[in-house]
């Protein structure tokens, strides 16, 4: 990101890269202080954009929001100062800051798509903390309107964004077409770091995939690891609502496995820098 943005610049910048950051802002200001009520600045692990006045108040100001950063606490917190008797600024007033933290998201979906069931799907997951990479190749399709985590990626070649999709993405495709949708899952399979691969459609259309994947030489285990057709099937229907909500009941059931997978982890690794392992 450029060092020039301004702080709202920066934090939709911020949100576009799935970048952790704070957002610092004055929340009261008495007495001689270098900027007044409201003023912003976003600060991450290794950048600042804008400013809240300079000086020692915005060095300790970065100082406790990068340490917030490193120690993943969320969630707004005020920090209280004051100018002269604590920092040693000549201006003697005090400000009261708040620091707002926001963390990346912990579970990515690749959608591919931008159909009904796509776009009733967006709806869902634009109402959780996930962070969606929406795809298709007609920008027209895409809503003038979507949710802060929903992020629309026209491309002209799809299949040249799985390269792109972040490590540990689920991705979930029902495009228009069924020789594109084929295309997208064979390059995402080759992909051995993404979190699932799932296609819309039929059993019929499961096994003409599963063949296809095998005579272009996918391995079974890898072909074993295409989910289709996606959805819950405790979760009948064919509106394209009542289809989207039966994705959005498994993705939902695959972000609490990660979490509990990630707990484990770092169970394990707590144990064992206790010694108790």
């Amino acid at each position: 990101m450029k060092a020039t943005m301004t702080w709202h610049q920066a934090l939709q910048a911020c949100k576009d890269a799935d970048q952790p950051f704070v957002l610092a802002t004055v929340l009261s200001a008495a007495g001689s202080t270098p900027r007044d009520t409201d003023a912003k600045m976003v600060i991450t692990a290794t950048d600042q954009y804008d400013t809240v006045g300079g000086g020692r108040l915005e060095h300790e100001i970065i100082t406790r929001a990068r340490r917030r950063l490193e120690s993943g606490e969320q969630g707004p917190a005020i920090e209280k100062f004051a100018l002269g008797s604590q920092l040693g600024q000549c201006c003697g007033g005090s400000v009261s800051i708040l620091l707002e933290s926001f963390g990346a998201s912990h579970f990515n979906i690749a959608l591919f798509g931008a159909g009904h069931v796509a776009t009733a799907l967006a709806t869902i997951l634009g109402q959780l903390p996930y962070r969606v990479e929406w795809v298709d190749s007609r920008v027209d399709l895409f809503p003038d309107s979507l949710p802060d985590n929903v992020h629309p990626r026209p491309a002209k070649d799809p299949v040249g964004w799985i390269s792109q999709i972040h490590s540990g993405a689920h991705v979930r495709v029902m495009t228009h077409d069924h020789d594109l949708d084929f295309r997208l899952i064979h390059a995402a399979l080759h992909r051995a770091d993404l979190g699932s691969v799932g296609v819309i459609g039929s059993e019929t259309k499961a096994r003409r995939f599963r063949r296809r994947l095998e005579q272009t030489g996918v391995e079974p285990a890898t072909i074993n690891q295409l989910i289709c057709p996606i959805g819950l099937a405790q979760v009948p229907g064919k509106r394209p609502m009542e289809v989207a909500v039966s994705i959005a009941g498994e993705l939902i059931a695959s972000a609490n496995e990660d979490q509990v997978d990630a707990g484990w982890r770092g169970l394990d690794k707590q144990t064992l820098k206790e010694g108790l392992g």
